[in-house]
């Protein structure tokens, strides 16, 4: 209801997630297109909802640097997480061990001590 009767669209993200604020412009806050998840929210736009910067990406968008990458929101959870070799999710195997680990045994020095 707020959105409705006191908000105003500043924009949209490449995620589909709409971004709004008050009339005075003091209240800011975001719809999500989707899973309401933080991390799904641009770091341009993230400085915005907080007040890192006063105009949104839409007026003043921020430089882009060559070394930076695309914003990838948390994949954790979903089909597209990272699992690393070994992982129960991934194969399920585990790579065979090197032989550079000595398990440590109460009384016994090891090559450390």
């Amino acid at each position: 209801m707020t959105t409705l009767f006191s908000g105003r669209r500043v924009g949209e993200d490449p995620f589909g997630n709409r971004y709004y604020q008050n009339r005075k412009g003091t209240r800011r806050w975001v719809i999500y297109a989707g899973t309401v998840e933080a991390s799904r929210v641009p770091p341009e736009w993230h400085g915005w909802l907080h007040h890192t910067f006063k105009n949104p990406p839409t007026v003043e968008p921020p430089k882009v640097r060559p070394w930076e990458k695309e914003h990838v929101p948390n994949l954790t959870g979903t089909p597209d997480a990272y699992r690393p070799s070994g992982s129960l999710w991934e194969s399920g195997q585990r790579p065979p061990a090197t032989g550079d680990y000595e398990a440590w045994r109460p009384g016994v020095r090891g090559r450390g001590g």
